[in-house]
């Protein structure tokens, strides 16, 4: 196996080294911005934790909680996670519900008034995506509390979005903003061998610095790999069952053709129902 030049961003080792120290914290504050779209300006931020849960169902999990300064004063927290797949929303739900109640004073409560912070968790997600989304091919869902019948935003304060990494196909030559550039460079830059020309700013040079692998002393090379061989495994096993999921659903299509078929239901309605072609029904039983 070649040695990279890059550490891959998106492995819970590489993520922590790239995004998870006060002196890169300009690199976080960048890729935040972009995932905000301007509905948020965040120009500073504190790191009030980093976890990295390395074993169990977890394995991989990387947990950020920030305290997010706007340009115009106002706080907000911010939980970003590269985490693991199992039981996503639940989870979701359980952090953002946690970082909430971890507001509420030991006591006096009623002086307090409940003057909770916005809180937002920001999920990285790259070898699976969200189960059953509506719009399953988007990159970025951005979801909050919402009046089930008008689609209206209940409670503004409490978001959750997902970054299906996955589902961001652009070229180089496609990339219109700093989002862009940003889930090009994470989806990417494992792979590259130099900082291209169209990444030429302050914050990209000093990301391809930083990841730079031969940069990395023993320790922290064999972190890294122990981190890249996790993600490799982990997209094994979802290919794995994409590829079985795949395969349960064409033998059910053709067990509903083949029913149709024995009632003698015209082959142009079987098409249309179970998408078969005409050829592979009529090659059934």
């Amino acid at each position: 196996m070649l040695t990279p030049i890059y550490i891959d961003p998106i492995t819970d080792y590489g993520f922590k080294i790239i995004f998870g120290s006060e002196v890169n914290k300009d690199l976080l504050i960048s890729l935040l911005n972009g995932i905000f779209r301007g509905r948020k300006n965040i120009v500073d931020l504190v790191y009030e934790k980093i976890e990295h849960v390395g074993e169990g169902v977890e394995i991989g999990t990387v947990i950020f909680d920030l305290m997010c300064t706007t340009e115009d004063g106002a706080k907000f927290i911010i939980e970003v996670q590269l985490t693991a797949q199992v039981n996503l929303e639940r989870h979701m739900l359980y952090y953002g519900r946690k970082i909430i109640a971890d507001q509420a004073p030991k006591g006096n409560r009623k002086a307090w008034n409940y003057e909770i912070t916005e809180v937002y968790v920001v999920v990285i997600m790259d070898s699976f995506v969200l189960p059953d989304a509506d719009e399953a091919n988007e990159v970025l869902h951005d979801i909050s509390l919402c009046n089930r019948d008008t689609g209206e935003v209940f409670y503004e304060d409490l978001g959750f979005i997902y970054v299906q990494l996955r589902y961001f196909t652009k070229d180089e030559h496609e990339l219109e903003s700093d989002l862009d550039r940003w889930l090009y460079v994470l989806r990417n830059l494992s792979g590259l061998e130099k900082l291209p020309l169209f990444l030429r700013k302050p914050v990209f040079e000093k990301l391809f610095k930083i990841a730079e692998y031969s940069k990395l002393n023993n320790e922290e090379r064999t972190m890294y790999d122990v981190s890249l061989k996790r993600k490799l495994d982990q997209e094994a096993v979802c290919q794995y069952q994409e590829e079985e999921q795949k395969k349960q659903l064409e033998e059910a299509k053709r067990a509903v053709a083949f029913g149709l078929k024995k009632l003698n239901v015209d082959i142009s309605i079987i098409v249309e129902t179970t998408g078969l072609s005409i050829a592979e029904i009529e090659a059934l039983g």
